[in-house]
């Protein structure tokens, strides 16, 4: 009777899927980390680029558009590689709930919530990454020994 009971609980709550946590994490890593990296590649290749990415931010009322333009580019370069790696990824996630709050604050919540949505994704994937850490399959792993 006692393991009915828990097939049952097993297969209503669906508790083995416990098993893959760590290759979830990672592959959630890696399309996070990916898409960042992918995000601002041009600015970090391409002058022109990254002169938008000022008058961008010059458009929306951020002091210092090179500084801030540079800074955030690199931080979510940054940012995704952390990801990717699974290195310093407490920090990583820091960095990124904070860059995607500020992007909220400044530039989506003009557009409403639908605008804020991907942003908002990316704040709290950000603070799930560095209250979890980065799992299993992690660099961060051979430091933390």
């Amino acid at each position: 009777m006692a393991s009915r009971n828990t097939s049952r609980t097993a297969l209503v709550f669906l508790t083995p899927l416990a098993r893959f946590d760590n290759t979830t994490l990672l592959l959630l890593r890696l399309m996070i980390g990916s898409f960042l990296v992918w995000g601002v590649l041009d600015n970090i290749t391409s002058a022109a680029h990254m002169k938008e990415f000022e008058d961008f931010l010059r458009h929306f009322g951020f002091p210092y558009p090179p500084v801030m333009a540079r800074l955030s580019v690199w931080a979510q370069f940054f940012v995704g590689v952390s990801f990717i790696l699974g290195l310093l990824i407490r920090w990583g996630g820091i960095i990124c709930a904070i860059n995607f709050a500020v992007a909220i604050v400044m530039v989506d919540s003009q557009s409403g919530i639908r605008a804020s949505f991907a942003s908002a994704c990316l704040v709290f994937s950000g603070l799930y990454f560095a209250a979890h850490g980065a799992g299993k399959f992690a660099v961060d792993r051979f430091f933390l020994k």
